[in-house]
């Protein structure tokens, strides 16, 4: 494949780490000619001076992670309807010729029309990226920095519950408490980070719109009587992103204050309280404690006036 996309073996397998996939044991045919041009196109990219090599891995590796996480989501979302089509096809078939294997069904039935509406939707968020970052009108000096609101929602006892409850059930809570999150979040114009199972991290351009997608959150989810209670913390100040994540004290802060809420509760930090407009929200400082890596903090709780 190395000489194929004029590529150094070196430099394809570390492309071909970065993608996510392992390297081939054997000397068995492992590659097809879409591997060889997705090595020689990024090849390409370097050899103009459009990227790095740095760039080229850091980028891929953003595309194998992506990809890999989606293709495990679809297989699962995918599969129980899939197995069905199977069972269906072979039941008309009187049950004679081979069983067709799910991937065979998964390219015949969606994997064109998802691969358009996976190029549209990735052009949409290009496009609202960019915009984003041309909006806070960012220079070379501070980078990706900029302030936002960090908000983290927790599901309360998760541990203990997966305890109490099958798979099937932990498996459904989950996908609910994901699904509303990122509704709540994307309808106040915020953004998830990342989802973790039991917790969710987006963030906000300002502390009102962290406030609206709170509040949201613990309506929809805590209010809800078959799901389990939830706690929020939000933190304001400068991150950094850096690979589709952010970093900074904000996202610590928020994950810390957290474990001091009450179940169904916003718990915020300073910064954040003295950002929200007082006719809107009434804040209360609660005895300062020591939070793990900030020391003593007097955490805040919030509620709508």
């Amino acid at each position: 494949m190395a000489e194929r996309s004029g590529t150094s073996p070196e430099q394809t397998k570390r492309i071909w780490r970065a993608l996510g996939f392992p390297e081939p044991e054997s000397d068995r045919p492992y590659f097809t000619d879409s591997d060889v041009e997705a090595v020689a196109l990024l090849n390409r990219l370097i050899e103009s001076g459009i990227f790095t090599l740095d760039t080229a891995l850091n980028l891929t590796r953003g595309v194998g992670q992506t990809m890999s996480r989606l293709a495990d989501w679809e297989v699962a979302t995918l599969s129980p309807r899939l197995e069905e089509v199977a069972a269906e096809r072979a039941a008309a078939d009187g049950g004679e010729g081979a069983r067709i294997s799910l991937a065979a069904l998964l390219a015949e039935t969606v994997a064109e029309d998802f691969e358009k509406l996976m190029m549209h939707a990735w052009r949409r968020h290009l496009a609202v990226a960019v915009s984003r970052m041309e909006a806070l009108e960012l220079t070379s000096d501070t980078q990706s920095s900029m302030e936002l609101t960090v908000g983290f929602a927790d599901l309360v006892q998760f541990t203990a519950l997966t305890n109490e409850i099958g798979e099937i059930r932990i498996g459904d809570l989950v996908e609910v408490f994901e699904s509303r999150c990122h509704d709540v979040v994307s309808r106040n114009r915020g953004r998830v980070i990342k989802s973790l199972g039991d917790s969710v991290l987006f963030v906000a351009l300002e502390p009102v719109a962290a406030m609206e997608i709170a509040e949201g959150i613990v309506s929809v989810i805590g209010r809800d009587a078959r799901m389990p209670d939830v706690r929020i913390g939000l933190a304001t100040g400068s991150v950094v992103n850096r690979m589709g994540d952010v970093f900074g004290p904000p996202v610590n802060m928020a994950a810390r204050l957290t474990a001091v809420a009450r179940k169904n509760r916003i718990i915020i930090d300073q910064h954040t309280a003295d950002l929200l407009p007082a006719d809107r929200w009434e804040t209360r400082p609660m005895p300062a404690r020591p939070v793990r890596g900030f020391g003593l903090v007097e955490p805040i709780t919030v509620r709508r006036r």
